[in-house]
């Protein structure tokens, strides 16, 4: 009886140890077929806090488990403004409850290096980007955003709709049918309330107030879109980008003639004394591996526009969209310095014009 039981041991350990030399090698075989090539190298723990839309989190959550498989890597998601408030109470204690962050836009970054929470590091990625980043190394652009106008082809024509940001807060035909999001919560949007008050002045939020702009979640505003209750939008192209391929939907963008709002989100690592994990060699691993080919594919598949010079066509551009060097030519500008010290000034100027109940 024990020869048999020892038998069936040894079978069993057998079967086990197949099995997982198997699923390890499809574990591989995907990573490969992913244009992953694992760095085990990378060890300990990164918390990242980030502002990137949750679906793509999961990708990048996947494709960072893949790429770093010894590094225990997790995120906590949230809005722009979520995240700022829960970084402004940490930063009263001295020491944040992260060690990387995935922020909406630059102006954000300049705050932290202000006050001295962010480490400094030279990513040798950093010759190919075609963004600005910060001198000393305090944060990168990892993905670029792109604000947009979009509308209903089956319900309506461009020459129907405004063609520009300037039109979409004064045609009077638009009254009580368009659609933002907050910027008050929406990192992406404040940069674009930045920039429009920057080139029109805050009269530009009477405007919108005037046309009963409606202020909700992209989610929202693409579904009154698709039922007409809404006839256009302010909002990223990566969500349009998405809804085309992934639903086949017919929503299309309209690139305004006053400039599309470029929006380079940046990554940081906090410094090793006031992070969660003290961890800093692996997040500059973290960091070069994004602003590479490998990882800036992740993000192009993400609907969003890469940081790295020359990726215009094909697979180096989001889903139905156009060059990003054309995007480029087309860009408002915006100032991330006047974006980050009036940002309070430019957030109560929104709210005093536009109604957010909504």
């Amino acid at each position: 009886m024990k020869k048999i039981l020892s038998v069936m041991l040894v079978l069993c350990i057998s079967i086990v140890l197949l099995f997982a030399g198997g699923t390890s090698e499809k574990a591989e075989a995907a990573a490969k077929t992913a244009g992953i090539v694992p760095d085990e190298t990378v060890t300990g723990s990164i918390m990242i806090y980030t502002s990137i839309y949750e679906d793509i989190v999961t990708m990048m959550d996947d494709a960072l488990a893949e790429k770093f498989p010894n590094c225990n890597i997790e995120f906590f998601q949230g809005g722009t403004g979520n995240i700022q408030t829960k970084v402004a109470g940490e930063m009263s204690t001295g020491k944040l409850g992260c060690d990387m962050m995935l922020v909406a836009e630059p102006a954000y970054s300049l705050e932290l290096d202000e006050e001295g929470f962010l480490h400094k590091y030279l990513s040798p990625n950093r010759t190919n980007l075609r963004f600005d980043y910060d001198k000393d190394g305090a944060w990168y652009p990892v993905r670029v955003c792109n604000m947009v106008l979009a509308y209903n082809p089956e319900m309506y024509k461009p020459s129907d709709l405004a063609t520009s940001y300037k039109d979409f807060a004064a045609d009077s035909a638009l009254k009580g049918y368009i659609s933002m999001g907050n910027p008050l919560t929406s990192g992406t949007t404040m940069a674009a309330a930045a920039a429009l008050s920057e080139k029109y002045g805050f009269g530009y939020f009477d405007q919108l107030g005037e046309q009963q702009v409606m202020v909700e979640s992209g989610s929202t505003a693409l579904a009154k879109l698709e039922t007409g209750e809404c006839k256009e939008l302010m909002i990223l192209e990566e969500s349009v980008l998405k809804k085309r391929e992934e639903e086949g939907s017919s929503i299309s963008v309209i690139y305004p003639d006053d400039g599309v709002i470029l929006i380079p989100s940046t990554v940081m690592t906090v410094e090793g004394d006031k992070s969660a994990n003290n961890n800093v060699a692996s997040c500059e691993k973290v960091t070069d591996w994004l602003l590479s080919e490998e990882g800036q594919r992740f993000i192009v598949k993400g609907w969003m526009h890469s940081v790295l010079k020359g990726w215009n066509s094909g697979d180096k551009i989001p889903y139905d969209s156009i060059s990003t060097d054309d995007l480029i030519k087309k860009d408002m500008g915006l100032d991330w310095v006047r974006c980050y010290k009036q940002r309070t000034e430019i957030r109560e100027a929104f709210e005093k014009s536009v109604s957010l109940s909504k």
